[in-house]
């Protein structure tokens, strides 16, 4: 099986590109797709322990300033201005822009589907007033994906559109937005990724620290994927020939110890006698400390027991017996006995330690395993292989049996340990109990590695290959994170599933209408990468729809950035400085002023001003 490796993709600074004069001229649009974020990485952070200000792909070690991060997005709208205002300096200084307190450049910016008019508002404030812009355009980055970025886009369409933070179902009946039909999942990329990475790291605590959230969105990208009957996927992975075939293994860094692989049989050996050697010193020595030490308490305690012979008053006797911590005089009589017998103990075992010779170690006796005799290699690796795996399933189907037992349990009667046979689950579960409640099993688990070590010693040897200690084995977790849009309840979330906002969504247009738009069901957003969403939305479709009707659903082409195409291919299109909302228009009107704008075969509809 293919041993996979994380990549760990290193950001690269940003260049700065030239500013010539044709571009400061001619005043090209600048196109921002600011509505959608791919990568976490595209937030920008402050470090107190420097003064200077990392943004996007200048930030080198994300994970080292993970908890840092800060983002002009709550959720998918933007609120934190003085975030954005930082964003913009990146953006524009990478642009080599150089015109002073200015951007003589008309702009092109992607929002939010149905942004508060709030949010538009300070937009156009910080881009008027702070850079002082000569028009704005604002468009939904989904639409501007649909209508512009393809050839001859169809009239009617229901867009899904699958972002980091949310999705959005969006009808588009003969190139009008039906807004008030358009409904959003509050479920995206990012709360995939999390989901991910909640999951590896529960399945394996000891490697926590190395499970990071950008290692999670690689795997993501690279081996999750969506299945069309999750039950029924749950239901495969019982079967251990089908974990084998489809387990993908990812191997962590670590460091190996190779210094003791260097040393022959004889040298580890010494080397072993020579660690004996010191620790039995050492705990030699701290047996005459504590010698030393119980005997300096017995001493004071018998200095108190002479005082109450001689008949001293009870206030004095009162205070010995305070210094030496002790109640009463009955107490101290039994601290007396306890250390005598301490010190005595003490004193034998420095005696036996003293008397014992060093012994040689008898040679190792053959095991009858070793004795055994197969046809030709092929048997006895079939035999090891078969072996391997009985060692391997034996003891953990055990305790993810009881696990789930207890996991059935229903909530809110946490009562776990009140009764006995609690803790006789306790033990069995826990590594100090055993792998199994079967005493048989775990003579049999004994039996396979003694087998394993007689024919083939490194599989039990862990400094031999300390690598599969950090692999990770991800399973069905790498279909059950990219579940989590249709199942956001697997999160603690109260919403319904993508494919139920889909058909919700149909079911509030007239027969016909629901026709046209389950015909052309277009995805668009980073997420629409993932394998097999296609084929689950088109079978979640055909479910709910009436029998042999229409269903197409598609993905847009070049999905992650379709939008950022589509606002270019607009601002090419006829008459686009009718759509700007200029300076002037700022000015006059107020900063709640803006213009509607559709397909470019449309010309523009009307002026508006939201009260």
């Amino acid at each position: 099986m293919e041993l996979l490796e994380f990549k760990d993709t290193k950001c690269t600074p940003d260049i700065i590109h030239p500013y010539n004069s044709a571009l400061r001229d001619l005043s090209v649009p600048i196109v921002i797709d600011n509505a959608s974020q791919g990568k976490i990485k595209k937030d920008t952070v402050e470090i107190p322990q420097t003064p200077q200000l990392q943004v996007g792909n200048d930030i080198i070690n994300i994970e080292a300033v993970r908890f840092q991060l800060k983002t002009q997005f709550d959720r998918n709208i933007v609120t934190h201005f003085e975030a954005q205002e930082h964003l913009f300096d990146y953006t524009f200084a990478h642009l080599g822009i150089d015109t002073e307190n200015s951007v003589q450049h008309p702009i092109v910016i992607s929002e939010a589907f149905l942004n508060p008019n709030t949010s538009r508002q300070l937009m156009s404030e910080l881009l008027f007033e702070c850079y002082a812009t000569p028009g704005i355009v604002y468009g939904v980055d989904s639409l501007f994906a649909y209508h512009f970025s393809q050839e001859k886009p169809m009239e009617h369409a229901l867009i899904v559109s699958l972002g980091y933070q949310t999705c959005h179902v969006i009808p588009v009946i003969g190139n009008n937005t039906i807004f008030e039909n358009a409904r959003r999942l509050n479920t995206g990329g990012w709360n995939i990724i999390t989901f991910l990475h909640r999951i590896l790291q529960l399945k394996y605590p000891a490697h926590a620290a190395a499970i990071t959230l950008s290692r999670a969105e690689e795997l993501l990208h690279t081996i999750c994927a969506i299945v069309v009957d999750y039950k029924e996927e749950l239901g495969k992975w019982h079967d251990s020939e089908y974990y084998e075939e489809n387990i993908k293994k990812i191997q962590l860094p670590y460091t190996s110890a190779g210094a003791s692989s260097a040393l022959t049989v004889e040298q580890q050996k010494e080397r072993k006698r020579e660690l004996a050697r010191r620790l039995t010193e050492i705990n030699a020595r701290k047996r005459e400390e504590r010698l030393a030490e119980d005997q300096e308490k017995l001493r004071q305690l018998l200095e108190v027991q002479e005082i109450i012979e001689f008949g001293a008053d009870r206030e004095e006797i009162e205070r010995a017996l305070a210094d030496c911590q002790i109640k009463s005089v009955t107490d101290l009589q039994k601290n007396i006995f306890n250390l005598n017998l301490k010190i005595e103990k003490t004193k034998q075992k420095i005696i036996a330690a003293n008397s014992i010779e060093e012994v040689e170690e008898p040679p190792a006796k053959q095991t009858k395993y070793s004795k055994m005799v197969f046809e030709n290699d092929n048997a006895l690796h079939s035999f090891l292989e078969n072996v391997k795996r009985m060692r391997r399933t034996a003891a953990g189907q055990e305790r993810m049996r009881i696990i789930s037992q207890l996991a059935r349990k229903e909530k809110g009667n946490d009562d776990f340990g009140l009764r006995d046979e609690d803790w006789d689950i306790y033990k069995t579960i826990s590594k100090d109990g055993g792998d199994s409640d079967s005493e048989a099993e775990n003579e049999k688990l004994l039996e396979f590695e003694e087998i394993l070590r007689t024919h083939e010693p490194s599989e039990l040897d862990e400094n031999t290959n300390p690598g599969e200690t950090h692999q990770l084995h991800v399973g069905i977790e790498r279909f059950r994170a990219p579940e989590l849009i249709f199942k956001p309840y697997m999160a603690g979330s109260s919403e319904a599933g993508l494919s139920e906002v889909i058909g919700y969504v149909l079911s509030l247009f007239k027969s016909d209408d629901q026709l046209k738009l389950a015909s052309n069901v277009v995805l668009i957003g980073g997420l629409a990468n993932l394998r097999g969403l296609r084929e689950r939305i088109l079978v979640d479709l055909i479910s709910i729809r009436p029998f042999k009707s229409e269903v197409n659903v598609r993905i847009m082409d070049n999905c992650s950035l379709s939008a950022w195409y589509g606002a270019k291919k607009f601002t090419n299109s006829s008459g686009f400085e009718n759509y700007l909302l200029t300076k002037e228009m700022y000015d006059e009107y107020g900063p709640e002023y803006f213009k509607v704008h559709i397909s470019p075969t449309f010309i523009i509809q009307h002026q508006r001003k939201i009260p």
